[in-house]
């Protein structure tokens, strides 16, 4: 055999027993071994992408962010003002602090300090919290981020600016916080950024949390004051005692709220997905909690959740340029279709008249103007049946014994003199639905709150009071004091109701005489703009009432 034939026989004899080690004693590497290494190859070449809102961080990026985390240290407060708010954040949490109103103060007296919207105690923690269920990353709740900026204020006057805190735990995720301030609205932009460089996905839902003091909430009985969203399209407004029977919601949320009378505070996500809201009220405290629905933080991978907070009036000019369907949450209810352009009625109306009270008192001529052919027909029925209360008074007094015939009788006497018993009630029944959308609108309207009408009347919003007493008076609400125009109001119902036919019922008249006083009860805690509302309109009433009858003889 030639020495190159024993070499070819050599090599192929080396790769044999290669191959057959291999196939019997080498063993294959484990699956997941096997990805993680695929991965990372195909990391080098070009990042994967999962979502929109997720991006992969480079190999280098990683080995240069992971460090020992800072020491904690003294949390900073930055002042952020705007012409329509001044905004205090921490460094705790990287949070709201504080949040003033420029347009609105606490009271009407003078030098009241401007409205602050955040009533929390500190030892309850961040009013607007940012979390994750179950709580993945280590120290969130208590970490102190760092602001970024030396400055300790912030002014934004023509341009938007920017606040960005960042955090980052001791196994390499780092949070980002920036905070988008514009100066011509009360919506603030959120963008949370977390950074997986752990070698664990942060497989939970962000959470994002406003916090309120129960004392705050259901406080009016007359208006709602709570949580609220927007899901599926449709209001939800939770009353705090049925929390207890459902405290998660789900749904297409479009918005999730705090709001009370006159104010609200929102986490508006930037798209409306099938997300949940989920409700708790720990130590006197109200959460209101929007579970984010995004995928899980995969290590060396970072994502991006985009929002809106908004802490302001609920005013339909505001509400509407942050979104149409966050304007929503103004809602009269039932009356809602007629009670919004009221609304807008009046706000338009203030644009030439600058005083609510007599802009109140022109929009009420305006809807009784609209309505006074109902009402002639109302009380032209009203005068007939005034004329026939003699020849009534007649047939009951002749057949007082007998129920059944009296009644015939007095059918008979209408078809006679062919006048519809019920011709009085059905107009004034047309009109109620308008009635009560002006009382809803006004009751909420916060362009009544610190307004001034005239002399002692310095706030629509509030009961009216002459003088100011330190003692309490049964069935009226503080402040105490004389309800001068509560009175007056009143004395125009007592004044009405006597140029109306009697009841042909002697007990019905009695209970009808006393509706004035009744009334005046009611309204003695009603706001003063509700009160001049009803005042104008008796004395309009009482006006064409009055020129019917002598009309009509």
């Amino acid at each position: 055999m030639s020495m190159e034939l024993r070499m070819l026989l050599a090599i192929v004899m080396s790769f044999i027993v290669f191959f057959l080690y291999q196939a019997l004693f080498v063993k294959e590497a484990p699956l997941e071994k096997k990805k993680i290494a695929e991965r990372a190859q195909d990391a080098e070449t070009q990042p994967p992408v999962w979502d929109k809102d997720t991006r992969a961080i480079d190999k280098k990026p990683l080995e240069v962010e992971v460090a020992i985390p800072k020491p904690v240290r003294q949390a900073r407060i930055v002042t952020v003002s705007t012409p329509l708010y001044v905004a205090e954040f921490t460094e705790n949490n990287g949070t709201l602090k504080g949040f003033k109103l420029r347009n609105y103060k606490e009271s009407f007296a003078p030098g009241a300090p401007m409205k602050e919207l955040i009533q929390l105690p500190d030892e309850h923690g961040p009013s607007l919290g940012v979390s994750f269920m179950g709580e993945p990353v280590k120290g969130l709740n208590e970490a102190v981020f760092d602001a970024g900026t030396e400055a300790s204020v912030i002014n934004v006057t023509e341009r938007p600016k920017q606040l960005t805190f960042q955090w980052r735990s001791a196994d390499g995720v780092t949070i980002f916080k920036t905070y988008t301030f514009l100066p011509e609205t009360y919506e603030i932009g959120l963008e949370i950024k977390v950074r997986n460089l752990s070698p664990r996905a942060i497989d939970e839902n962000l959470t994002i949390s406003l916090r309120n003091s129960l004392k705050e909430a259901d406080k009016s009985r007359y208006v709602f004051s709570g949580p609220a969203a927007l899901i599926d399209g449709e209001l939800k407004e939770i009353k705090i005692k049925k929390i207890a029977d459902q405290d998660k919601y789900t749904g297409r949320i479009t918005w999730v709220a705090y709001e009370g009378q006159y104010f609200v505070s929102a986490i508006i996500p930037k798209e409306d997905r099938e997300a949940a809201m989920r409700l708790a009220t720990p130590a006197e405290v109200l959460e209101t909690t929007y579970i984010d629905p995004s995928g899980p933080v995969l290590p060396q991978t970072e994502r991006t959740y985009q929002y809106g907070v908004y802490f302001g009036p609920k005013s339909l000019e505001a509400l509407g340029a942050v979104d149409t369907d966050f304007a929503k949450i103004v809602d009269f209810g039932f009356f809602d279709i007629i009670a919004k352009p009221l609304m807008h009625a009046m706000n338009f109306l203030y644009r030439f008249v600058p005083n609510y009270g007599l802009v109140i008192m022109i929009i009420t001529i305006v809807v009784k103007g609209l309505f006074w052919p109902l009402s002639n027909k109302s009380y032209q029925s009203m005068s007939q049946m005034k004329k026939l209360q003699p020849k009534m008074a007649e047939i009951r007094a002749k057949y007082k014994d007998d129920k059944k015939k009296m009644n015939q009788e007095i059918m008979n006497l209408y078809k006679l003199y062919k006048i519809n018993p019920l011709g009085g009630c059905l107009p004034m029944v047309l009109q109620i639905p308008v009635f009560f959308a002006f009382y809803k609108m006004l009751y909420q309207a916060i362009e009544l709150r610190h307004a001034p009408f005239f002399l002692w009347i310095n706030d629509l919003s509030a009961p009216d009071r002459l003088f100011s007493f330190n003692f309490k008076i049964p069935l009226m609400a503080p402040p105490y004091g004389i309800p001068v125009l509560t009175v007056i109001m009143g004395a125009s119902m007592f004044l009405q109701q006597k140029m109306s036919p009697p009841p042909g019922d002697p007990t019905q008249a009695k209970m009808m005489m006393l509706m004035p006083i009744f009334f005046t009860v009611i309204f003695v805690n009603f706001p003063s703009g509700l009160v001049l509302y009803w005042l104008v309109n008796n004395l309009l009433s009482m006006v064409q009432q009055r020129y019917v009858t002598k009309r009509t003889g």
